[in-house]
């Protein structure tokens, strides 16, 4: 090893001495290439030990400091100040009626009437929900989470902008009802976070889309602990049984299932709450698998079967606008959207309306079929206009509707679609006037029908408040529905824009074609 180093010494110092030769002797030569093949370690070694000179020079000369951010989650909405109370556990859901003309089957458990005061409840004893923030955090930060532009209009600045003198808008009655309705719900919310009657789940999942409807988030002020109970039951109540998604709390024929998949998927587009997220895509998944090879719904989720259940099916159609509005995005969702337009176009539609099950007359669930075609991005199409000429002379009665039994249920619908068809842009002039003429009648009729309490709730500062409920008596008189489904129609001015006019609120914005297949029917191209 010694001679090795005495080696390479002798020939360091034989390079250097060559290198002082002249350039045309041969030590010079021997220099200069000895000098080359070396060139590479050197630099190797050079250039980092230069690299850390610097940085240590530079270091040395210029102060460390270091900042720090605190960066937080936050609601858009910043008109609805923080809560500052922990959200409170959840309960149980209600489920809606069937339809009218043809004979429905009802839930396996007889409906019972449901009283309009607060029944004491026992705590559902629920599995516990993952503590990944299960509101929204109520701390204004310099990062927000911006929710999808659909659901901006619910914000306070912009509701009031929907309410005043117009013929086509709310007013302050109105939205003075729609309050009262917010408050008897939170007082007769159970210990739980959920609503009582015959399906809890539904119910919850109802009043939770009411609550949202108002720009109601579980950071609101007021409401914000009782949507925050409400959802925190939704979330909990969601389990698998032998490998199937289920709700506690639900109906015989999933309704419930249907409706708080649907209140889910709001509250994850509003809130960004990764537990309502989660569960609402196993909601969704759940609704995709069990579509009929015809492209409706039949009770239970029940694939195999082709009957095609438009009342089942329009709370599965709203639930995956939802999903798409909250960008949520689950395998199948698409092409279930296509099968779906089929189902409503070629199967669903007869004679100018939409029917109760393939192949029937139309009856008042023309409302739903209609509502489902527009709020997926048709709302041109030639089965809507028909739909709209077959409700034209329909009006917002409280009792004994022209569709049948339960009023209120195909309110729900037919306000929903004349506010849409009205509303658009280049409406046509009987969608505006007809439009008119139905908020003109609703606006005086369901004020006046609330059933107003003589207790008084107090609000945020303190103040004693009116709370009142509505509740039909012609089939269903379950006042948590009823006051929910009239509550939504009370907000339709800024629940949805109208469909042709923002894209982001649609499910099917770039439908590029439909077409006709050699059987004849329209198989809708629709790239999403």
């Amino acid at each position: 090893m010694e001679n090795n180093e005495k080696r390479s010494r002798f020939a360091l110092v034989r390079m250097i001495r060559g290198l002082a030769q002249p350039a045309n002797t041969r030590a010079y030569k021997e220099a200069r290439i000895a000098l080359e093949r070396l060139s590479a370690p050197i630099v190797a070694v050079l250039i980092p030990v230069l690299a850390a000179v610097v940085l240590a020079v530079v270091t040395a000369m210029k102060p460390r400091t270091v900042s720090v951010m605190e960066i937080q989650l936050a609601d858009l909405d910043v008109d609805d100040p923080p809560q500052t109370e922990p959200p409170p556990p959840i309960d149980d859901v209600v489920m809606p009626p069937d339809d009218v003309t043809v004979d429905i089957a009802l839930p396996d458990t007889p409906v019972a009437a449901e009283a309009p005061t607060p029944e004491p409840a026992a705590v559902a004893t629920a599995a516990p929900v993952k503590d990944l923030s299960k509101t929204v955090l109520p701390v204004v930060s310099p990062v927000c989470m911006k929710r999808p532009t659909g659901y901006n209009l619910r914000s306070q600045a912009a509701r009031s902008k929907h309410l005043g003198p117009g013929a086509e808008m709310g007013n302050g009655i109105t939205e003075g009802s729609v309050l009262k309705a917010l408050r008897w719900l939170k007082h007769t919310q159970r210990p739980d976070g959920a609503w009582a009657g015959p399906s809890p789940t539904a119910m919850t999942g109802l009043a939770v889309l009411t609550y949202l409807a108002h720009g109601e988030t579980p950071t609101s002020r007021e409401f914000g602990g009782t949507v925050g109970r409400a959802l925190d039951y939704l979330i909990a109540s969601q389990r698998e049984e032998n490998g199937v998604t289920r709700f506690r709390g639900s109906d015989g024929n999933e309704y419930a299932f249907l409706i708080a998949t649907y209140a889910l998927c709001e509250a994850y587009g509003m809130t960004r709450n990764p537990n309502a997220g989660e569960a609402a895509r196993k909601g969704l998944a759940r609704i995709i698998a069990g579509q009929s090879p015809t492209g409706g719904w039949d009770y239970k989720l029940n694939r195999a079967s082709t009957r095609d259940d438009l009342s089942f099916g329009g709370w599965a159609l709203q639930a995956m606008k939802a999903g798409k509005m909250a960008d949520l995005h689950v395998d199948g969702l698409d092409e279930c959207v296509k099968k779906s337009v089929r189902y409503l176009k070629t199967r669903a539609f007869r004679k100018g309306g939409f029917g109760y099950c393939a192949g029937n007359a139309p009856s008042g669930l023309t409302a739903t079929g209609c509502l489902a075609l527009q709020l997926l991005g048709l709302a041109r199409e030639k089965e809507v206009r028909s739909a709209l000429d077959f409700m034209r002379a329909w009006g917002p009665v409280w009792d004994n509707h022209p569709g049948g039994r339960n009023a209120q249920y195909y309110s729900y619908y037919a306000t929903q679609c004349k506010y849409q068809a009205g509303m658009r842009e280049n409406a046509a002039p009987a969608d505006k006037t007809s439009w008119k003429k139905w908020n003109a009648e609703m606006k005086a009729a369901y004020p006046s029908a609330m059933t107003e309490l003589p207790e008084r709730i107090p609000d945020t500062e303190g103040r004693p408040c009116a709370m009142g409920y509505w509740q039909n008596h012609d089939t269903y008189n379950a006042p948590v529905m009823s006051t929910c489904l009239c509550a939504l129609q009370l907000m339709v001015y800024y629940r949805y824009l109208p469909t042709s006019s923002l894209r982001a609120t649609e499910i099917a914005p770039d439908v590029q074609a439909l077409v006709k297949d050699r059987s004849d029917e329209i198989v809708p191209v629709i790239d999403i």
